[in-house]
């Protein structure tokens, strides 16, 4: 078959994200949400799939080791209508979770039938995922289309579904700086639908197919690139998302853990790691008490590789990630403001990044990009080194570049784009020496003398000014104005909603959705 041309490999991977979406828009008419529609989808097109990969089994049928055990297979599936395929879909759904540590428990994990109505369940079964032949389609093309319509469920605000994806631009110029190698352990601690993951193994896989060795090959899809997701339904997401762009094994280990990645120390350690921790200033639990009431309590992680002891989430992650680093190893973590000013814990931790870490980049992020509101967030560039003599620090200079001043996006009018990041691209100078790096107007260094006399070691350094403030002929369209108002605000309510916290107040259920689930991960 000869391969389609990227225009080709576009149009099918359209067609195929319409088609699912056309019935995403049937089914949220009968109370789905969009994260929940896409679960039900991983369920099918996995059953799907392994019938498929059953049929075209070489070997011979008694040898054959089935994915999915018969009776409780795609076959058996499609054999019943209305109330009995219903209620055999549940039976398959319960038998297929109890396979633990596997890909195959992580997608079935506490999977439950959401589809209500017999008749809608029969549609998707027939007329959309059995009539597609799923693994003829070219792993990048079916994942594709998959990835695809995560970014619809994306926009899906009122369920927060945008918590779990970050913008695919600002993905492929990270990877792109940090140019992920065949021989790199690759991990995300909290890696929602599993951008970050793809993305770096498409890299390597764009860049280095023709010279991997078999045993660089092997481990490029079983096991360098791991991932972990707090949520069971978004770990779910997550390895059906890889096991569609060919990462992983139905039938072996899992690639993508499910827990808190906070909770103890790392039991591997990374060359590179890629993240988007969860905004939200609090850790914190659900607890259902006795009779039946939820409360939230805050949580502090105790561990010994902790050097402060905190309840700020993202201060907390940014020590996990220094923990998961081998030695040499690289990081490219988008964090929000917070963690670049805050006093005591965020001093501390601040002061051990520059000082053991080579802090040597922070990319300055515009609002108007992430599917959550209010999110002022940067990406931190950081590696890890072995002490350096006379316990000088191992962070020499840190340059920042601000993407955020005079940048001006939003989700539909004007969405972010790769190219816009062309220019910081360049900048970084990913294929040279960070010697060779040229201050512009945008970019700009500064020292560890610097950077250690600023007041608490604050690390949110701005030098521009918006040109819109002082140019009455480049005024924004009203709609970005008022969108970069309503983000201001939320900006400014989770603060608030935190300090209360802090204090020991009762925060409403809508700031705290602010607080807590206003941040996008993968």
């Amino acid at each position: 078959m000869t391969p389609a041309s990227p225009a080709q490999a576009t149009a099918q991977v359209n067609s195929l994200v319409a088609k699912l979406w056309n019935y995403c828009n049937v089914l949220r008419d009968n109370g789905l949400s969009t994260i929940e529609y896409v679960e039900q989808l991983s369920y099918l097109l996995f059953l799907k799939m392994a019938d498929e990969r059953a049929s075209d089994n070489p070997f011979n049928e008694a040898e054959a080791q089935p994915v999915v055990p018969a009776g409780h297979d795609w076959q058996s599936l499609v054999s019943k209508k209305g109330l009995a395929l219903e209620a055999h879909y549940r039976d398959i759904l319960t038998t297929l979770a109890q396979s633990p540590g596997t890909t195959l428990g992580t997608i079935f994990a506490k999977a439950q039938n959401r589809i209500t109505e017999p008749a809608l369940l029969e549609k998707l079964v027939v007329d959309l995922i059995g009539k597609e032949d799923w693994t003829i389609q070219g792993a990048d093309l079916k994942g594709d289309a998959y990835e695809g319509l995560l970014a619809k469920g994306a926009e899906d605000t009122k369920t927060g579904s945008g918590q779990y994806f970050t913008p695919r631009p600002l993905i492929d110029a990270m990877v792109d700086v940090m140019q992920p190698q065949p021989d790199d352990t690759i991990t995300d601690p909290a890696c929602g639908t599993g951008g970050f993951l793809i993305a770096a193994h498409s890299y390597i896989r764009e860049h280095h197919m023709r010279r991997l060795t078999r045993e660089q090959r092997l481990g490029l899809s079983s096991g360098r690139i791991w991932g972990n997701e707090l949520v069971t339904g978004t770990a779910r997401l997550a390895a059906m998302n890889m096991l569609l762009h060919g990462i992983g094994d139905a039938e072996g280990e899992s690639l993508i853990s499910e827990g808190d990645a906070l909770a103890a120390k790392p039991k591997r350690h990374a060359s590179l790691v890629l993240a988007n921790p969860p905004f939200g200033k609090k850790s914190a639990i659900t607890v259902i008490g006795t009779e039946g009431k939820a409360e939230r309590e805050e949580v502090s992680y105790e561990r010994d590789d902790f050097r402060a002891t905190t309840t700020n989430k993202q201060l907390n992650f940014l020590q996990h990630i220094m923990s998961l680093l081998d030695m040499n190893g690289r990081a490219a973590v988008v964090l929000p403001d917070n963690v670049l000013f805050e006093g005591g814990a965020g001093e501390k931790i601040r002061r051990r990044l520059l000082d053991e870490f080579d802090l040597h980049t922070i990319l300055r992020l515009p609002t108007g990009i992430f599917y959550a509101g209010g999110v002022k967030a940067n990406v931190l560039f950081f590696e890890k080194r072995p002490p350096r003599a006379g316990g000088a620090p191992n962070t020499t200079k840190l340059w920042v570049y601000d993407f955020r001043t005079g940048k001006h996006f939003t989700l539909k009018q004007r969405p972010l784009r790769r190219a816009d990041l062309d220019e910081f691209v360049d900048a970084y100078l990913p294929d040279g020496p960070r010697s060779e790096r040229t201050e512009t107007e945008r970019f700009k260094c500064f020292s560890y003398d610097d950077l250690i006399a600023r007041d608490k070691v604050n690390l949110d350094i701005t030098w521009m000014k918006d040109p819109a403030l002082d140019d009455a002929d480049s005024l924004l369209p009203p709609e970005v104005i008022a969108q970069e108002i309503v983000e201001d605000l939320q900006a400014a309510l989770s603060e608030f909603a935190a300090l209360a916290e802090a204090l020991g107040g009762e925060v409403k259920a809508d700031a705290e959705t602010v607080v807590t689930e206003t941040g996008p991960t993968d």
